[in-house]
């Protein structure tokens, strides 16, 4: 025999090689030992387990107590697994002297405490069932851990589940069947789980619970090994061959088939070494099954468990170091979002300090657009800021007309409001300055709209400065958010003050001397021009406002003014319209009508073009009128008036009517796009500077002066109640994760170094029986690792000299 195979310990009276899988499912123990006790989060996290299903009574518990060489299990008629037991082999050398070499258990919810009597195992699985289930027949999911070691067994990790039962007893709810089917499902539907369907023989096989459950959370059939139990009580004639060689129901695995004790043999306390004794010679008496030796028994089944379980681990390791690391680098951002423990006055002022300073430079970046925490699916900070200028505010200004609300009707009536009592000789100046000026009047809305949509995007900004600091802080974040909030009212203040101001500027002083601006003698020619084109009857479209201002005022005198008096007031130059400034014309005109008679005060109108006659003929008029009066004989019936309506319109529009309102029109647009893009050019800038700009230069200084005071930096950084417990919870979390990924770094540097030269023997009656302990490459890939669909998953292989581990991570 080998130096290896001399090492070897005993299997419930067989030898075999503790190097069977003692390379990785011991690590997956230690990971179970280390993740388990935790729970919570951690629970989910699925390792690699050997789950066995099966019906009641269909011999589970029997596999399992030869398994492991001791009767622990719970034993009876009824129901007897009501609880799923988490079964954890482990095998350790014989020459541990704090033991004595002897078998023991460890129960997960008794940390420390071993049980070297089997019979107390049973005792206190039966206890914590009736705890937690009741003690008439009920069921829990809640698992029971129980830890075997021993130099008997393979390392192996198994769970019992309970079995699928029919008909309810005891205090089981009438869906009993469909509790403990959810309950199984919920274990085998996992990838890392191995199925081992468990199926009586002296029942028909092909219409088994087990394979069915197994067929469904395993369509493939690729991680479920077939037991098919009480092969020696099977009718006479019979065999169960066909389903050993996988001929009825195929699995990637086949099946193995195991002699059980009976419930006699339990009762005379008959060993698992004698009935291990007696499966052997069956099986080797039996004229069929003697010919599949490797499908039979109990050391089979175990050999076959182990090194099933050991490549599925080398398989899924890569991925569970994966995940486990993917969780503490999670773990990890949520303790820094806690922080640590401040322990004194000097680390609570320099993490205010830095709260601040951050809090104010994500402000910052967040307006300027440099922060790291852009978003690419919505506008986002000073982009918003932006978009309220140019696409809300200068767009909407665009577009209003401002001759959009003034009917005709309106304009008309203004001018002659304007005239007094006299009527107008030319168009007046006054009805224009009151038109411009309400329309003037009319930005102030839209710009203190503007103001407040950029305060409250500014509110927004400061919202989504989440400082990860901030917040463990609530009394700190709220007083943050209230001197913000105080802060930003107050710059809207000169914001609006200055808003104002230009629009009063605008009001105050109406320059119709701008070189943009439409007036004068080029304002009646097109005036003139839309005349005549509504009188040939064609819609000429209308000049735009920039293509008049854009005219030379040499082009504007070319038309005859006699032409043009002759067509707006009968001969008399329209002085009245408000001239173009610039003209050099305007002199000249302002002559000409003062020639007249002495002019007004201003040059927009004459007193009369009548002069001294008309003065004469009044005087002749009132002597006329005394003389018929002294005739009374000669008196004809009294004329009477009628009384004027309290509200009056203007008579019927003329010609010389609606030449003033397109005259007065043509200004009122040329004058408000004049205003409309001083306005549009100046409130974003005034609202940036003394707004924005001004928040970004001195909110941090004001947070200092707020909120750095000596007597409120403890309050103020003051922990929620539930961070502190939080922040111990995620310790506990990281360090059990970071244990963990160290157990599997392990896996490199002390595991994979084994002998490929290493065999499985098991001792029987017949004789040695040896077993490779590697089987040639190419049937180990072809019989599991080749049923896993993705190649690219299989990162773990062995070498050709040894049974080593490379792994990719």
């Amino acid at each position: 025999m080998t130096e290896e195979a001399s090492r070897t310990p005993s299997l419930n009276g067989k030898t075999v090689t503790a190097t069977i899988g003692s390379s990785l499912i011991p690590i997956i123990n230690r990971l179970q030992d280390i993740l388990t006790p935790f729970g919570g989060e951690l629970s989910n996290i699925s390792l690699p387990q050997v789950a066995v299903v099966g019906s009641q009574s269909s011999g589970k518990s029997s596999v399992l107590e030869a398994l492991v060489g001791r009767d622990f299990l719970p034993r009876g008629c009824d129901i007897c697994t009501r609880r799923p037991l988490a079964l954890m082999l482990e095998n350790r050398s014989q020459k541990n002297a704090a033991d004595d070499g002897r078998d023991w258990a460890e129960f997960r919810h008794l940390p420390g405490k071993r049980f070297y009597d089997f019979a107390r195992v049973r005792e206190e699985i039966m206890a914590e069932t009736n705890k937690e289930a009741g003690s008439n027949k009920g069921v829990s999911d809640n698992q029971i851990r129980l830890k075997i070691s021993s130099p008997n067994v393979l390392n192996m990790t198994l769970v019992d589940l309970p079995g699928i039962t029919k008909v309810p007893v005891g205090d089981q709810p009438t869906d009993i069947e469909a509790r403990i089917r959810r309950m199984v499902m919920a274990h085998i539907k996992q990838e890392n789980c191995i199925i081992l369907a468990v199926s009586p023989a002296n029942s028909d096989l092909a219409t088994s619970d087990a394979l069915q459950m197994a067929k469904a959370a395993d369509p493939t059939g690729s991680r479920t090994i077939g037991v098919i139990t009480k092969l020696d009580i099977m009718d006479r004639g019979t065999n169960a061959c066909n389903f050993l060689l996988g001929k009825v129901v195929p699995l990637s695995l086949g099946y193995v088939g195991v002699v059980n004790r009976c419930q006699e043999d339990i009762n005379q306390n008959r060993s698992i070494q004698d009935a291990l004794a007696y499966e052997a010679q069956f099986f080797h008496d039996h004229p069929v099954y003697n010919g599949l030796s490797d499908r039979c028994g109990i050391p089979q089944l175990a050999k076959k468990l182990n090194q099933i379980l050991e490549q599925h681990i080398r398989i899924i390791l890569p991925g569970l170091k994966s995940e486990l690391n993917s969780r503490m680098i999670a773990v990890a951002k949520e303790l820094k979002k806690y922080g640590q423990v401040m322990e004194s006055k000097a680390e609570q002022q320099v993490i205010l300090l830095n709260i601040l300073t951050r809090y104010c430079e994500a402000f910052s970046a967040m307006v300027d657009g440099k922060s790291q925490e852009m978003s690419t699916k919505e506008l986002f900070g000073g982009a918003r800021i932006h978009y309220i200028f140019q696409s809300i505010f200068v767009k909407t200004l665009e577009e209003v007309d401002p001759c959009q609300d003034l009917t005709d009707d309106d304009i008309r009536t203004a001018i002659q409001n304007a005239t007094g009592t006299r009527n107008s000789l030319f168009v007046p100046e006054v009805p224009f300055e009151l038109l411009v000026r309400r329309q003037i009047a009319r930005f102030l809305d839209p710009c203190f709209q503007c103001l407040r949509f950029v305060h409250d995007e500014l509110i927004k900004i400061s919202r989504a400065c989440e400082v990860m600091s901030l917040q463990r802080f609530p009394i700190l974040r709220k007083h943050l958010d209230d001197v913000m909030g105080q802060f930003l009212h107050d710059g809207v203040r000169p914001a609006q003050a200055m808003i104002e101001n230009l629009i009063e500027l605008e009001l105050g002083y109406i320059n119709s001397s701008h070189p943009s601006f439409i007036g004068g003698n080029k304002a009646v020619e097109l005036a003139m021009q839309e005349m005549k084109s509504l009188q040939d009857g064609t819609d000429a479209e209308r000049v735009p406002t920039t293509e008049m201002g854009q005219r030379s005022r040499t082009e504007m005198g070319q038309r005859s003014r006699t032409d043009l008096l002759k067509s707006v007031v009968n001969g008399v130059l329209p002085n009245g319209v408000l001239p173009n400034q610039g003209n050099h014309s305007q002199s000249n005109n302002q002559k000409a009508v003062s020639n007249g008679g002495n002019s007004s005060s201003r040059s927009w109108g004459i007193s009369s073009i009548f002069g001294s006659k008309a003065q004469s003929g009044e005087s002749t008029a009132r002597k006329n009128l005394e003389e018929t009066l002294l005739d009374g004989e000669q008196l004809p019936s009294v004329i009477q008036l009628k009384e004027p309506p309290s509200i009056l319109r203007p008579l019927e529009m003329t010609e010389r009517d609606e030449v003033e309102i397109i005259v007065t029109k043509l200004m009122l647009r040329s004058y408000y796009d004049i205003v409309r893009k001083n306005i549009q050019d100046l409130v974003p800038k005034a609202i940036m500077h003394f707004l924005v700009n001004h928040t970004k230069r001195n909110l941090h200084n004001t947070f200092i002066r707020k909120l750095y005071r000596e007597n409120q930096i403890e309050e103020l950084l003051e922990e929620q109640e539930d961070v502190a417990a939080n922040r111990k919870h995620a310790h506990e979390v990281f360090s059990v994760l970071q244990q963990a990924v160290q157990t599997l770094d392990e896996v490199e540097s002390d595991v994979f170094t084994g002998n490929s030269n290493q065999i499985t023997t098991f001792q029987g009656s017949q004789g040695l029986l040896h077993f490779p302990n590697q089987e040639p490459k190419a049937e180990r890939r072809s019989s599991y690792e080749s049923s896993f669909p993705n190649p690219k998953t299989r990162r773990l292989s062995y070498s050709e000299e040894h049974v080593g581990l490379c792994i990719t991570l």
